[in-house]
């Protein structure tokens, strides 16, 4: 159980790794084709976008989990702490349910993609495994926005979501 849970709360930072860490030597192998060898290889192009496509949105979710998405706050400094609060579950909330219909909708094409299926050139996979990251990363995204808020809620701690740029509560 223990690994499952160290498993959890690293997945994000340990998939971010590997997909850059595949991208980046991808690229390496390329340029190292290319200027030493005078040939090239197809199939690092297409790993290499793959993997800067999936590590895009894995780190939209790394930044969900650490809650360092990008938010507007100069209006809130306005307001008082409970209207805060307040107004960020409200947005949090819509956001939620922004992502619940992009992973619907982008779930419907993913359906379509497996259905009538596309290969790519050079990797021969199916290209909507590729694109099943994106049904994939929002409702992982989903997932960590209800994990952050349940803690917050069991360590009674909601109000320090009033808290701007170390702000007052």
């Amino acid at each position: 159980m223990f690994i499952l849970k160290k498993f959890f709360a690293d997945f994000e930072e340990g998939a971010c790794m590997v997909l850059v860490a595949t991208m980046v030597f991808a690229l390496t192998l390329q340029v190292l084709m290319r200027f030493v060898f005078s040939s090239s290889l197809a199939w690092t192009e297409e790993l290499s976008r793959y993997s800067f496509i999936w590590s895009v949105y894995m780190g939209g979710v790394l930044a969900v989990k650490h809650s360092q998405h990008v938010r507007i706050t100069a209006q809130f400094m306005v307001l008082s702490p409970k209207c805060r609060v307040a107004v960020l579950l409200f947005t949090d909330t819509v956001w939620f349910l922004a992502n619940l219909f992009i992973a619907y909708q982008s779930a419907k094409v993913l359906g379509d993609a497996f259905e009538f299926p596309e290969v790519s050139p050079t990797l021969g996979i199916v290209k909507g495994y590729v694109e099943a990251m994106l049904p994939a990363s929002f409702l992982l995204m989903n997932l960590r926005l209800v994990i952050r808020y349940w803690h917050l809620v069991k360590n009674r701690e909601l109000m320090t979501l009033a808290k701007i740029d170390g702000g007052d509560a």
